[in-house]
């Protein structure tokens, strides 16, 4: 058999429609052939059907050419194994790749996607956004959620906080343990239920009728999301394979971010003219859309060699880690540091975090396996993720703030001003991510972050004093930025928008393809974890220091003690003071409020810095294994 093992066996492709007196081209890959015989047809004719053997299988593997069906390995053992086993045709004979008269495929053209494959980005797309939209519109319906709902329980400003802040602990907290969930019980079916139980928190989230209830469904729609964002990921991967799934992720990425960032605009615009309720009914169709793709076109998978016994203690102390260190870094920074229960809460998630290394070691099924760790790429994108996700945090949280409080912008005109950025990455991600899959994402994972850096620095040189951009909804002329806007912020977030979507899709295809395909849904609940952990832990030291700035340069502008309480209750960083607060001070407070923008803006830019080195140094830069030339060779 020419060095080929019927093992190497990965997939035949069978012609659907062939043309009236053509043979049926069968494709069979191995990797037993090496040297000269590389890239020939090692098995020869099989009756009538000829067999071609190609040195690596994962050229071609999961893809098809015009006109044909992938099957799986086993029909494709039984289907040569019969025809060499028959005896019908004698000893197969060596035919070369490319001879006359031999059928040979056209190339496959990854951009036309199947149903399947366009179903299950449109459910993962729709499943994963909602999250992220929910995670983000919130905001601008705060403040009429404050008025609007009654409260017993607790202040306004608290449960305010509670609202956006309670989604993201359980969501966070729960992520690593929907992912375990998704692969041992099957990704279609947790999927589903995650779409079904999103549903339903978002319309008790819709109709509550007082804060306190508010809260509890938040807390609730944070869990449900916890099962869609690790699933959507797994689903890509388990229909994807090589520039493909590269690809899918480029479109992953730059839908889902792209949805983020319009949703404060989108939800400025429900609140100011339907109700805050809005912003939760309106993923109702969303889920709809969703459930019906993931039930009529998406296949079952699951990991098949998971053990019959869930690791229930390692989710928990997982849950306990993770949800620790989130909530003592949100409460922390509610509280000013000046609470204990966040220094508490932050040492239970830090000895869980420790724990989590000897315990998942010494367990014989646990459920994160210290093998993923193994894995180069895997690890240090995670630490890479930690760094920029973080950064991220740092500017688009201090930003807002300064938009909005400093500069004298109104929500709808802060939202549209990330417009430009979401824009990039809609359109780029997709062409980057094959591009990434093409060529190896090392270097885009490097240049995207340096991008990014250099944006942020831009914002860095805006003054404390411009024109501020006020957007009225019945004014069209309103939407046009005022001119200090087009110098000193729109640069900027062009360059950071080039950045993130030269990065996203990349970094993301090389999570995925850094684990096996079933712990795929594992793999990223860790990722996204670390994405939600990382930016609570960098706004964390980051507050330290822009109110360390703040106060210290006020103080400085005013002679002032800056740790005088009554200074500290008069004025706050990044926001306007109060009506009535002397006007000396209140200038001062804009400038201090401009230095302490400037530092944010300087570690975030510090922090992209350090993931683009670390991309640099641990990224194995594994791009797609080559496609051989199927095109006859001969006249």
């Amino acid at each position: 058999m020419k060095g080929v093992q019927l093992g190497d066996l990965v997939a035949p492709l069978h012609r659907r429609e062939a043309d009236e007196g053509s043979p049926i081209g069968l494709l069979v890959l191995a990797r037993g052939i090496r040297g000269p015989k590389a890239g020939s047809v090692g098995l020869g004719e099989l009756h009538e059907h000829p067999v071609v053997v190609l040195e690596d299988p994962v050229a071609v593997h999961g893809q098809a050419a015009d006109g044909v069906d992938v099957a799986g390995p086993e029909e494709a053992e039984r289907f040569v194994r019969g025809r060499l086993e028959g005896g019908k045709e004698g000893v197969p004979r060596p035919v070369e790749l490319g001879q006359r008269g031999l059928p040979v495929h056209r190339p496959y053209d990854s951009r036309v996607l199947k149903p399947a494959q366009r179903w299950t980005l449109i459910a993962a797309i729709l499943g994963s956004g909602c999250v992220f939209l929910d995670s983000s519109v919130v905001n601008v319906a705060l403040p009429q959620i404050g008025r609007q709902l009654p409260v017993h329980l607790f202040g306004v400003l608290e449960g305010q906080t509670y609202v956006y802040s309670g989604y993201l602990l359980s969501l966070s907290a729960l992520l690593i343990l929907a992912g375990a969930i998704n692969d041992y019980y099957g990704r279609r079916r947790v999927f589903a239920i995650g779409l079904v139980s999103f549903g339903l928190t978002s319309v008790l989230c819709g109709l509550a009728p007082n804060l306190e209830l508010l809260v509890a469904f938040r807390l609730l729609q944070g869990a449900a999301g916890a099962l869609l964002v690790p699933g959507s990921l797994s689903l890509i991967a388990a229909a994807f394979a090589g520039p493909d799934q590269a690809r899918a992720y480029g479109i992953w990425a730059g839908a889902t971010s792209g949805a983020t960032l319009l949703g404060p605009f989108v939800g400025g615009v429900l609140v100011d003219t339907v109700s805050w309720r809005a912003v939760f009914l309106l993923n109702i169709p969303l889920v709809a859309l969703a459930l019906y793709a993931v039930l009529r076109h998406v296949e079952e998978s699951r990991d098949e060699d998971a053990s019959p016994r869930f690791d229930w203690l390692g989710a928990a102390v997982v849950a306990v880690a993770v949800g620790g260190l989130a909530f003592g870094a949100i409460y922390g920074q509610q509280r000013e540091w000046r609470d204990p229960v966040a220094f508490i809460a932050l040492g239970i998630g830090a000895v869980a975090t420790l724990a989590l290394w000897p315990m998942m070691s010494l367990r014989p099924h646990p459920l994160i396996p210290p093998s993923l760790f193994k894995s180069r790429n895997f690890t240090v994108v995670n630490l890479s993720t930690l760094l920029i996700y973080g950064a991220l945090y740092v500017v688009f949280y201090n930003l807002a703030l300064f938009q909005q409080g400093t500069l004298g912008y109104n929500a709808a005109a802060a939202g549209l001003s990330g417009l430009p950025g979401g824009i990039l990455l809609t359109v780029l991600s997709s062409r980057v991510g094959r591009l990434a899959g093409r060529y190896g994402a090392r270097w885009f994972m490097v240049v995207g972050p340096v991008l990014m850096a250099g944006g942020v620095l831009w914002f860095a040189r805006a003054p404390a004093v411009e024109t501020p951009w006020i957007v009225d909804p019945a004014n069209l002329v309103s939407y046009l930025p005022p001119t200090d806007f087009l110098v000193n912020l729109l640069p900027g977030s062009i360059l950071f928008g080039i950045g993130v979507s030269i990065l996203v899709a990349p970094l993301t295809s090389v999570l995925m393809t850094s684990v096996p395909v079933h712990k795929s849904g594992l793999g990223s609940a860790i990722n996204n974890a670390i994405s939600r952990i990382g930016p609570q832990l960098a706004g964390a030291v980051v507050f330290v220091a822009v109110t360390a700035t703040y106060y210290s340069s006020l103080a400085t502008r005013i002679g002032a003690d800056p740790a005088s309480r009554a200074l500290r209750s008069l004025v706050s960083p990044l926001n306007r003071p109060a009506p009535g607060t002397d006007h000396l001070v209140a200038a001062a407070a804009t400038l201090a409020s401009g230095d302490a923008f400037h530092v944010a803006m300087l570690v975030g830019a510090g922090l992209l810095l350090a993931g683009a080195v670390v991309n640099l140094v641990g990224i194995k830069n594994v791009g797609a294994p080559p496609v051989m030339d199927r095109s006859p060779s001969g006249p």
